[in-house]
């Protein structure tokens, strides 16, 4: 029988492109010839460390920056020559920047003032504003006598308020205590899938971005490494600057031995034992090439002397098993982070979730131990 058919799915409309963009300050280069595209409806992430120039990117696409070189486009319009107020974008910035002397109301109502809309209208889509971040009945309101979190929704009324067509957030909750944080991740994700707006963040904060985003563009020293969903990022890093900065990961450098279509070995003086991987992969047969493995994708068992040496079932016997001791562990609630000392003399991180109230209880400091991994675990890089 064959399978129903399904309509097509419409392709996404691009809203914004960044093409060949360059920003020198003298002889820094703070973005170095970027391209990049953003589709219309999604919450995109730029990631990376500071000085990266991902806020300079985002300072460009507002108007607050000219590039030095490249063409910024919005539905297809060069801005280059456009001011800050007269783009379709607004903008949320790090610190609020929320008037003190002004009412929740005022705040919201300022840029529509600006623009010369009327009283009634103004004062209407301030309530649809306030509405929308969860502020109805806090107009009357001074900014000292409101939460850092609701602050922050004074902030995101205020952009809104504009209807712009993008919106830009600038490290939008790094004011914020970590609990907090969390509850805001939810409300800004839900708030976008609400308003349908293009919401563009910049963030270093990689739990953020894998979190919120739909897409991430990951930066580094000016250039742009990787654009990719949350989960390919994290599980199909392009390098080991992108492995290394997506949450955590062991990197074990070694040699690419064998490379057949559906699998590959690669020799590790660091592991000691040869990585088997269950697919083929792109290098040369005999180039150096690093293992990526996360943590929580090890697995740790106790290592009794003179008992036989467990095997993976997906790997071939002494391939992706090794010895190695407990230096370190720290007990975290849901979870126990091992440092593990193999034979090498090289260290490895593994994380291990406690599925009973005695997990913890099961390993100590000193004890000798097994780790394994699949063969489908570890990601081969290049560069």
């Amino acid at each position: 029988m064959s399978a129903p058919q399904t309509a097509a799915k419409a392709p996404a409309k691009t809203i914004i492109s960044f093409e060949n963009i360059t920003k020198r300050y003298g002889k820094v280069v703070a973005v170095d010839n970027v391209s990049l595209t953003i589709e219309e409806g999604e919450f995109f992430s730029l990631l990376g460390p500071s000085g990266c120039g991902k806020t300079t990117l985002l300072r460009m696409l507002a108007g607050f920056e000219t590039p030095t070189e490249g063409r910024i486009l919005i539905d297809g319009q060069d801005v280059s020559e456009i001011p800050p107020n007269k783009r379709p974008v607004n903008m949320v910035f790090q610190s609020y920047a929320v008037f003190p002397h002004m009412t929740v109301a005022q705040n919201v109502a300022y840029g529509l003032k600006v623009d010369g809309i009327g009283a009634k209208e103004c004062a209407e889509r301030v309530e649809e504003a306030l509405a929308l971040v969860k502020l109805e009945g806090y107009g009357p309101r001074k900014p000292d006598q409101l939460s850092g979190g609701q602050r922050q929704r004074v902030a995101l009324a205020r952009a809104l308020v504009k209807r712009p067509r993008v919106l830009l957030l600038d490290e939008p909750l790094s004011a914020l205590d970590a609990k907090l944080r969390e509850q805001m991740r939810s409300e800004l994700t839900q708030l976008q899938d609400k308003v349908g707006i293009t919401f563009i963040m910049v963030t270093h904060d990689q739990d953020e971005a894998l979190a919120m985003a739909c897409r991430c563009a990951v930066m580094n020293r000016g250039l742009l490494q990787q654009v990719a969903t949350p989960s390919d990022l994290y599980e199909f890093p392009n390098s080991r600057f992108v492995a290394d900065f997506i949450g955590q990961v062991n990197l074990f450098e070694g040699q690419l031995v064998v490379d057949e279509p559906d699998h590959a070995v690669i020799d590790s003086a660091e592991v000691g034992v040869p990585i088997y991987l269950d697919h083929g992969v792109t290098g040369a047969t005999g180039s150096t090439v690093w293992a990526a493995i996360r943590p929580e994708k090890i697995e740790i068992y106790k290592r009794i002397d003179g008992a036989e040496m467990i095997k993976m079932e997906d790997a071939p016997q002494g391939h992706n098993v090794v010895a190695g001791t407990i230096t370190h562990l720290a007990y975290l609630g849901s979870e126990t982070v091992f440092d593990v000392t193999l034979m090498t003399g090289h260290s490895v991180k593994v994380v291990r979730s406690n599925l009973t109230r005695w997990d913890q209880e099961d390993f100590s400091w000193d004890e000798p131990v097994w780790l394994s991994w699949h063969a489908c675990s570890p990601a081969m890089l290049t560069a």
